[in-house]
């Protein structure tokens, strides 16, 4: 890279990597650039389009007067796909995306020098190692939560207390069979759910992190998840199609994200979910910032807003989420006086959060990494 006095830079592997464009500089952002392109989860963008009550884009852009676009993705791989194609300024980075991303320098370290409101932001999550590389910053916190077990309470009179529900063929507490009445996670990474489930029910395994497998492990996450397939009605990724899954074709219970279930809900559909007695994976995302982003200046303006209380507490309200910055859990009219305990804010222990398996890790003979997880997975998909 060539010298640039207007470019901030630091050396990460050695290539050095600018963090601010020729129109920020450490005093602080220039203008704006007119708009701001984001991929982010279904449900994460609101401008009051579905509810106007949930609407944290418009404030925003008649403040800074920044376009917000939204381009919407169901799963992980298609947010690394889409970074990789280019042309977005930021992603809300699940922790199976992001740290893929910061090695294909798609994304950028970030400058909290920029971000008035990053002290604010969970101390857990601050220096998360989904999203901080040897100390160097590659996004903001957002949202975090659970991937929960949903269920239709017209057939489960009380929670399901393990997701055996989902893995193991048997009759439902209606009498009739779980095959046919089930969903999965379209996506590599649930075999991580997989493997959580395993390391409850079979201990000899000696599972400890269902993000590091040996080849024994893996074999026998694969062989439930083959199993698993018949009984699948779909596997899913896009959110509002497993709403209608739920309200028309007779599915009962399936992991979700609580975006889902508290669209039926409110939608009077007879739904509820919980964190089985095994755990949950989850997912603690991170805005992230591509490295060609076109509106950087706008970019930091976004990350700024999406860290204010009001904000963080919407998102929470809306989306079934647990808020990256505390103090939005308290005050917010949409959240409620509970809305944080309701969305999980105490099960933080009991989920192990998504990230991205790598044959480095620790176990001395190592682990499969994410590839082997990939094409793995595509096969059982198409029943091999």
């Amino acid at each position: 890279m060539s010298a640039d006095p207007s470019c901030l830079s630091v050396v990460l592997a050695s290539t050095a990597v600018c963090l601010l464009t020729p129109a920020a500089s450490a005093a602080g952002l220039g203008p704006g650039e007119g708009a701001v392109d984001i991929v982010a989860w279904a449900g994460y963008i609101e401008r009051g389009e579905t509810d106007k009550a949930y609407d944290w884009v418009t404030e925003f852009e008649k403040k800074t007067q920044c376009k917000v676009r939204v381009k919407t993705a169901g799963t992980s791989d298609e947010m690394v796909s889409l970074m990789n194609e280019g042309g977005f300024d930021l992603v809300t980075a699940s922790g199976d995306a992001s740290l893929r991303l910061v090695a294909g320098k798609r994304v950028r370290p970030i400058d909290t020098s920029l971000i008035p409101s990053w002290n604010t932001v969970d101390e857990r999550l601050q220096s998360a190692p989904w999203h901080t590389v040897n100390g160097v910053h590659y996004g903001t916190p957002y949202q975090w939560g659970a991937n929960v077990l949903m269920y239709d309470t017209n057939v489960f009179k009380e929670a399901p207390k393990s997701w055996n529900v989902v893995f193991e063929a048997q009759a439902l507490p209606d009498g009739k069979p779980n095959a046919g009445r089930i969903q999965a996670y379209d996506g590599p990474i649930y075999i991580a759910d997989a493997a959580l489930y395993l390391k409850k029910t079979k201990p000899e395994l000696g599972i400890d992190d269902p993000y590091e497998l040996n080849e024994t492990q893996y074999a026998a996450a694969l062989e439930l998840l083959r199993a698993q397939k018949k009984l699948v009605q779909r596997y899913w990724h896009d959110a509002m199609k497993q709403v209608d899954d739920f309200t028309n074709e007779g599915v009962v219970a399936s992991s979700a994200w609580p975006f889902q279930v508290n669209l039926l809900i409110s939608n009077k559909r007879p739904i509820a979910s919980t964190i089985p007695e095994e755990g949950a994976t989850g997912w603690a995302d991170t805005t992230m910032m591509h490295t060609d982003a076109p509106h950087p200046n706008c970019a930091y303006m976004w990350m700024e807003h999406s860290l204010s209380p009001k904000v963080q507490g919407d998102v929470a309200a809306w989306f079934g989420s647990v808020p990256a910055v505390p103090t939005a859990c308290k005050g917010n009219e949409l959240l409620g006086k509970e809305g944080c305990k309701t969305n999980g804010a105490e099960s933080f222990s009991r989920i192990s959060f998504w990230r991205t398996p790598v044959a480095k890790c620790s176990k001395a003979e190592g682990c499969v990494p994410y590839s082997r997880w990939v094409s793995d997975y595509i096969a059982i998909l198409g029943g091999r």
